[in-house]
């Protein structure tokens, strides 16, 4: 076995799978920008860890049963004036996670209290926080059942 199919031997092996897809590329590009042997490595391992945030990133997203995708960026700030900006990205800094403090959105129907809310679990997600996402109703009904089957201690 030649050394560059073993080390990608290895590389599986050791469940470092995006680095081993791309341990060819990396050292034909390596060898054309005479690269150090550790600014190949750190491309290489840089690459894999990338790869490993984003299917973490997917995994909690999933987990957290958001209903769409939208991000603070995606919200449309002048659309609804009375909301602060200032203070959703203060929000945003999860400050209020660290504290273990709870943020309650108000107002009526279509002012985008659920973009802002799965906006700010997403950016809880990318900062590595737990995030799982229901509406008031569903949980109220999900107590009310707990209670009446003696499953709510």
């Amino acid at each position: 076995m030649i050394a560059v199919e073993k080390a990608r031997q290895q590389l599986l092996d050791l469940g470092l799978s995006q680095a081993a897809s791309i341990l060819n590329s990396r050292l034909e590009a390596a060898s054309q920008k005479d690269l150090t042997y550790a600014d190949f490595l750190t491309d290489l391992l840089d690459t894999e860890l990338a790869a490993r945030r984003e299917r973490y990133i997917t995994a909690r997203t999933r987990l957290a049963h958001l209903p769409f995708h939208k991000t603070l960026d995606q919200f449309d700030f002048s659309f609804q004036p009375s909301i602060d900006e200032r203070q959703v990205r203060e929000l945003a800094t999860l400050t209020f996670v660290q504290e273990a403090s709870n943020i309650i959105l108000l107002g009526p129907p279509g002012v985008g209290k659920t973009h802002l809310a799965v906006a700010l679990g997403i950016e809880a997600i990318r900062q590595g926080v737990g995030v799982y996402f229901v509406t008031a109703h569903t949980l109220v009904e999900d107590l009310k059942r707990a209670y009446a089957d003696n499953r709510l201690g």
